[in-house]
């Protein structure tokens, strides 16, 4: 009797996808969908819509770069170097987009992005906050490491940095985020 679809392991399903098997890229989407929502909607701001079509964006990716992806490795950490490579390209396309904006004339209208607030408890809201000012490596690593329960490897590998890097960027985001709910205790 053939094994669910649901039950084989990643590296199963993607060797499955590049012989062909739509049902092997549905699992995975339905595996990893969710996850990687979440992951987009705290690394970009917060951005139900955004979120939405970067999750797209990067399964579209997978589709399209499946036969990159080498059985031996580890698939969700292949897959979230892909989600993250998304998120870098995005906040270089931001800095590239404000840097224009600061070379207009000031009587020229600019637009301003504004993002909705989720309605949720006080708390949740001021960690959410208090994640958007970390500086984006201090915050990815923060939420690869909390969210997405990555081991500190994992997420060397995935960002493509030395793991005492991770450590550090760990240690500051933690101590920052420490901080600044602290102070809004005792407020």
């Amino acid at each position: 009797m053939a094994q669910p679809l649901a039950e084989l392991p990643d590296s199963l399903l993607m060797v499955r996808l590049q012989k062909g098997d739509t049902a092997a890229f549905d699992a995975l989407y339905q595996r990893y969908g969710a996850r990687l929502y979440g992951y987009f909607w705290r690394m970009l701001s917060q951005d139900k819509e955004k979120a939405r079509d970067f999750t797209q964006q990067l399964f579209l990716k997978l589709i399209e770069n499946q036969q990159r992806y080498d059985s031996k490795r580890s698939f969700s950490t292949w897959l979230f170097t892909l989600a993250a490579n998304l998120v870098k390209n995005e906040y270089r396309r931001l800095e590239r987009l404000q840097r224009n904006q600061q070379k207009l004339p000031r009587d020229h209208p600019t637009t301003e992005l504004t993002h909705q607030q989720l309605d949720q408890p006080y708390w949740n809201e001021q960690l959410q906050k208090a994640l958007q000012q970390l500086s984006p490596d201090h915050r990815q690593c923060f939420l690869l490491r909390h969210q997405e329960d990555r081991r500190i490897p994992e997420i060397s590998a995935i960002l493509g940095i030395p793991e005492g890097t991770v450590k550090s960027r760990l240690y500051y985001a933690t101590r920052y985020l420490a901080n600044q709910l602290a102070r809004i205790k005792n407020t």
